[in-house]
């Protein structure tokens, strides 16, 4: 059964945090492909804040395109509404079709807010969750949870938590940093630091 990782978020801008993250799940789980999927309106952020999102996809374009592992998909910026996970998983198992095992790729801090996703237990059933985390004994609070899944859904939310590399890295601070006007040539692709560069994006105030 071939197995596939589907990898959303905003990507605002995508960095080697995401693709060091990327490559140690494809590992653990034997993944043979990892689609990138930057959403047009995450239902967890305020659109306004974000950099438009032709940018955000043709970084994360540049940062995929030549690693054979990795994969674009623009299905989530080519919708309207709010970009909701069971939606694109719904859309994946369509166009792959049934004998192909599905993997959503979360942080560990969506892992605390995942409870109040849209149908949560049908998103469990049809894919297995996989979080990246910093250590697998960080203590989370399953309470939230234990009201919308079953103890089996659990159980595999659980096996699906995976100690990742430790990368001091987040889009956040690479935002400031630009703006600031200091380097960030270390955290990014050097094709997504040359399309930064050459488009005045996150320029300093």
């Amino acid at each position: 059964m071939e197995r596939v990782g589907l990898f959303g978020g905003s990507f605002d801008p995508i960095h080697n945090g995401h693709l060091f993250v990327a490559n140690a799940i494809a590992e653990r789980f034997e993944l043979e492909k990892i689609i990138f999927l930057p959403s047009a309106q995450p239902p967890h952020k305020e659109t306004s804040q974000l950099t438009p999102s032709t940018h955000r996809a043709r970084m994360v374009q540049l940062a995929v395109a030549d690693t054979p592992l990795f994969d674009y998909s623009d299905f989530d910026m080519s919708r309207t509404g709010p970009t909701y996970t069971i939606d694109t998983v719904n859309h994946f198992r369509k166009e792959l079709g049934e004998s192909v095992r599905l993997f959503w790729i979360i942080g560990a801090d969506w892992l605390a807010e995942i409870h109040t996703w849209k149908h949560i237990d049908q998103l469990a059933d049809a894919c297995q969750i996989v979080t990246a985390a910093r250590s697998k004994s960080q203590e989370l609070d399953w309470s939230q949870l234990r009201l919308v899944l079953t103890e089996e859904q659990l159980i595999q939310l659980e096996s699906g938590i995976v100690e990742t590399p430790l990368i001091d890295a987040s889009s956040t601070n690479i935002r400031q940093r630009l703006r600031k006007g200091l380097s960030v040539q270390s955290d990014l692709p050097k094709p997504v630091c040359d399309y930064i560069e050459a488009n005045e994006i996150y320029r300093p105030a």
